[in-house]
């Protein structure tokens, strides 16, 4: 993927997004011990006021005008690489893998080889701390019916920090927004993947388990933005 100036990254490409969506779709969190688990009108204008003669006022006796007020910007980080994922809150410490896309425009997703695999960064996405939705995914079970990584996102509630520690020594700090559970079949790829005005972070991880299929059929998202 082109690099972009720091601080002006934003959302996902759509090419890149469905390529996300897809994974979560369908390759993502098989439950079980063999599979690999998971991840109106306008307002009319008001009349014009009667007007009254007044004696002249000189620009001497009229007070400065205040200063138009600036755009609120955002908080927002350079671009670095994320090396870790922490949230106290859930006892969850992880190294980072950074995923990118498969051939066939799917993403990678991160292999269980026994002990629980560990949560990745889609290469994809701004990294943590940029301008944008920085997207981290994790399986919510592991191999021999272990809790994966992102078992306990519902957990977390407004105001959890989450720390993402980065190459160049930084800490992007986020707060949680808030956690929202998605259907597989009409996951709103925009509204989790689309352009932020600030630095957000996206946490990913499948839901719904279905005993009958023993495969998920949605997603739950945590939503979180860079402290100020």
């Amino acid at each position: 993927m082109t690099a972009r100036n720091p601080g002006r990254r934003r959302g996902l490409p759509a090419s890149s997004a469905a390529g996300v969506l897809l994974l979560l779709a369908l390759a993502g969190c098989a439950a079980g011990t063999s599979a690999q688990p998971d991840a109106g009108p306008a307002p009319a204008a008001a009349a014009s006021p009667s007007v009254r003669s007044s004696p002249p006022v000189t620009s001497s006796a009229l007070p400065a005008a205040p200063a138009a007020p600036g755009p609120q910007l955002m908080p927002v980080m350079g671009a670095s690489k994320p090396v870790t994922l922490s949230i106290s809150a859930i006892d969850v410490r992880t190294d980072l893998l950074h995923l990118g896309l498969r051939g066939n425009g799917s993403l990678d997703v991160p292999q269980d080889s026994g002990s629980g695999a560990p949560a990745g960064w889609y290469t994809g996405s701004p990294t943590p701390g940029e301008r944008g939705p920085s997207v981290i995914l994790g399986h919510v079970n592991a191999l021999g019916g272990s809790k994966g990584v992102f078992a306990d996102l519902r957990k977390l509630t407004p105001g959890t920090e989450i720390n993402v520690s980065r190459t160049d020594g930084s800490i992007a700090v986020f707060t949680v927004d808030r956690g929202t559970v998605y259907s597989k079949d009409e996951f709103p790829t925009f509204e989790v993947y689309g352009n932020t005005p600030g630095a957000e972070l996206r946490l990913i991880t499948c839901d719904g388990y279905d005993p009958a299929t023993g495969l998920f059929d949605d997603n739950y998202v945590i939503y979180a933005k860079l402290k100020a």
